[in-house]
């Protein structure tokens, strides 16, 4: 992406921003001209992408707890008394088949796809209500199918979808606006990290994707960030409720 003005000096939050498309994302805001908050659990691989730039500031924080909302909208708003952008792009994982169902992995699941988001949507509603902001939300393109292992992981996406949705009327008289991108397989280490594959299955998992993706291969990050600059820019005033699937056809398939 070239430089243009649309992101200087605005402020946004991207939680999970220690890696994958959190990461990148704040990485290119951050190239834009924004100011960006990243949070997550790791301390030592936030501080690393905040290294990476004098407009990213880091804070540690479990978006599972349910006070984190607050302190991270706090954080921001301390830091550059403002806010633009939410990204909700933390979440919870798993392969799950039916006889390992367990009540604590779908609560975390619940809690990170569902609860977080809303409750961080709850303590920024006033300071992007101030600056007619926006909020992207990060879901996937695995709840457009049936998703047998994925059940929860699945469900509990769907639900932030409809959450976008709802959101998107709800906070519409307060100019602000509420969209989601659903991303396909993408490399970013989810499978062996927020999913708990070994490597050998990851990489046959991989395989398997790459094959059955229309465009022949799985995505990257830079497939995905730059429709989440364009749904949080000012620059689209007119464009909520959608939820964008970017997966180079995947869902799709037969």
């Amino acid at each position: 992406m070239t430089q243009n003005k649309t992101w200087q000096n605005k402020v946004a939050i991207v939680t999970g921003g220690s890696s994958g498309i959190g990461k990148a994302t704040a990485l290119e805001l951050a190239a834009q001209g924004a100011k960006v908050l990243v949070t997550g659990r790791t301390e030592e691989t936030l501080a690393e992408v905040a290294a990476s730039s004098d407009s990213i500031e880091f804070l540690q924080a479990d978006s599972a707890d349910i006070k984190s909302g607050n302190q991270i909208v706090n954080a921001a708003i301390s830091n550059w008394g403002r806010l633009d952008l939410i990204v909700n792009n933390s979440g919870a994982g798993q392969p799950l088949p039916i006889e390992a169902y367990d009540a604590t992995v779908i609560a975390n699941m619940s809690a990170l796809n569902i609860v977080a988001p809303s409750l961080l949507v709850k303590a920024g509603h006033a300071a992007l209500r101030e600056s007619k902001g926006a909020i992207v939300n990060i879901g996937t393109a695995v709840t457009q199918g049936a998703a047998p292992q994925l059940a929860h992981y699945a469900a509990t996406k769907a639900a932030l979808d409809h959450l976008t949705k709802s959101w998107a009327i709800e906070l519409a008289s307060d100019g602000i606006r509420v969209n989601a991108v659903s991303p396909g397989p993408v490399k970013t280490g989810a499978l062996t990290g927020m999913m708990g594959l070994p490597d050998e299955i990851a990489q046959r998992v991989e395989a398997q994707e790459a094959a059955q993706i229309p465009l022949r291969r799985r995505g990257v990050t830079s497939d995905i960030v730059p429709w989440i600059l364009q749904l949080g820019s000012a620059d689209n005033a007119w464009l909520t409720g959608q939820v964008l699937t970017v997966d180079g056809g995947w869902s799709l398939r037969s």
